[in-house]
């Protein structure tokens, strides 16, 4: 057998963060992106980002985010959208299913984690 691209392609890394052991896992779906985010070692709340098609403006794409297992937090859609539309972007606008299991969601920790999701860029 030839080695062939795999079907699913995914990166993972671990990182500090704000003193905090992060790990990421990207992994691209052919209709998705799927990143785990987890400083406790579990999927924790997982978080639906999708682009908007009923934006009018097509330079600032909008975002919706729904909570799809875990707790519903105002602070939860903040951080998935912060964290998942530039890979939604990216991907050409694939919707982002987005884990969190964060100890630290400050504003600087999650720039941090950003950067390590570039890092683990595999769409």
């Amino acid at each position: 057998m030839s080695s062939a691209e795999p079907i699913i392609r995914s990166r993972q890394t671990e990182k500090e963060v704000n003193g905090i052991s992060t790990q990421v896992v990207c992994t691209e779906f052919s209709n998705y992106i799927f990143i785990v985010i987890t400083q406790y070692g579990k999927i924790g709340t997982l978080v639906s980002v999708t682009p908007d098609s009923r934006s009018n403006d097509i330079s600032t794409p909008t975002f919706s985010t729904k909570v799809l297992l875990g707790k519903d937090e105002p602070l939860t859609h903040v951080c998935a959208k912060h964290l998942a539309t530039f890979a939604s972007q990216e991907a050409s606008n694939r919707p982002v299913l987005l884990g969190l299991a964060l100890k630290d969601s400050s504003i600087e920790s999650i720039k941090e984690m950003k950067e390590i999701i570039k890092s683990c860029k595999v769409w």
